[in-house]
Order: structure tokens, then sequence, then C-alpha cells
């Protein structure tokens, strides 16, 4: 493998480790979101406990991570050669930026600055979907609001997410005749597949019917949003 490939792998993970919703609790705040709420290291948790400013904050923290690293990082990445070819060139851009994406979302879920334990990957996730395929995001996220809006669980609306993204792709390219490289629905099918994993917790709590709802007008538990 080319140097620069194994750097940008490397440099995509540690990116993903960064727990912005620890530092930013802490830094902002003086909280460290994980002795409160769910005690998850992630945007939901931080807006039940910080407020949705600060949510909103780090959800776009994470969602940075994941843009940069299937954006600049993979295409520095990509300068000094890849050590495979897929059928085409836009299958082998695409694969290679899911895998930098898809490395910072490992970062997330076990990050080297956080003890390896992590938030649930979803905004990172969002963020190196919007270099890649950002209408098939668009739809997913659409699906994610409404779900989100009419029930106020954050998961049922992520897993709907998880099912609309890679149907969509799948949509485009045999429905519409959208030229979607086959790397890209394998990946959006292995997308829908992490977060319905990342959120197994939250289906058991679900079917159990004791998943917390978000409710806007509840005061954060630690301090005031701002």
């Amino acid at each position: 493998m080319a140097i620069s490939a194994a750097l940008a792998l490397v440099l995509s993970y540690l990116l993903g480790s960064v727990p912005s919703a620890i530092w930013l609790g802490k830094g902002l705040r003086g909280v460290d979101v994980r002795q409160h709420g769910s005690g998850n290291a992630g945007a939901t948790n931080v807006f039940r406990v910080l407020g949705w400013k600060m949510g909103l904050l780090v959800f776009l923290a994470d969602a940075f991570k994941g843009w940069l690293a299937a954006g600049p990082v993979a295409s520095w990445g990509m300068a000094g050669g890849l050590p495979f070819a897929a059928s085409d060139p836009h299958s082998t851009e695409a694969i290679w930026r899911f895998a930098c994406g898809l490395m910072a979302v490992l970062g997330h879920l076990y990050p080297v600055f956080a003890g390896f334990k992590g938030g649930k990957g979803v905004a990172t996730m969002a963020g190196l979907l919007v270099a890649i395929t950002p209408v098939a995001l668009a739809v997913a996220v659409t699906g994610f609001v409404v779900v989100f809006l009419a029930t106020r669980y954050v998961a049922l609306g992520s897993l709907a997410a998880g099912v609309l993204y890679p149907l969509t792709l799948f949509v485009q390219r045999f429905a519409l005749g959208q030229p979607v490289p086959n790397g890209v629905l394998v990946f959006g099918v292995l997308f829908g597949t992490i977060l319905f994993y990342t959120h197994r917790t939250n289906i058991a709590r679900l079917r159990a019917g004791i998943e917390s709802k978000i409710d806007f007008r509840a005061t954060p538990v630690v301090g005031k949003d701002p």
C-alpha cells in the first residue's frame, strides 16, 4: 500500500477519535456527558444533558470529522496511488472515500482519545456521505427528520435513515438508470447495517417501550442552554 494511502487511513481514524461530545462538554460547560443521561458520548446525549445548542454543535463537529476524512484526507491519500482498482475509476474512488470515511466512523465508535468508548456514529456517517452521495443522504435525512418529529425518538429516526439511504441508491441505479457504482451500493448496505448494529440497545428499548423520547420543552439536565 502506498505510504500516503496508509497514512490517510490512520489519519481518518484519528480524526474520528476526536471525542467532540466530551471535549466540547468539558471545555464549554465543564461537564463530562459520560457522567450524565445515557452516558453515551454522542450528540443525542449532549442534547439531553446540555441543551439543543450544545447538541447541535457536537453533531456538526462529528459530521465534520466524517466529511474531512472522506473528502480532503481521502483525496490526499489517493495522490500517491491506491493498492487496488475496481472495475471502473468511479468505483475505485468511491470505495476509497468510503474506506477513509468508515475509518473515521470506527474512530468515533472506538476513540483512542477516550478509552475506546464513543458515540453511535450517526453524525460522522452523515458527514462522510455528504462527500460522496449527497442526494441519497438528503433523502435519508428527510426521513430521519419526519420520523423523529412524528415520534420524538432519535433512534427510530436514525433507523429510518439507515433503511432509506441504501434504498435510495438502489432506486437511483436500477429504477432511474443513474450511474451509481457497485462499490457505492455495497457501502450503502453496510451503512444501514452499521446503524442497526450500533442502535441494537435502542431497538431493544423501543420493543420494550422504555426508549426515551426527546422533549424540546425540557430543561437541560446540567446547567442551562444559553
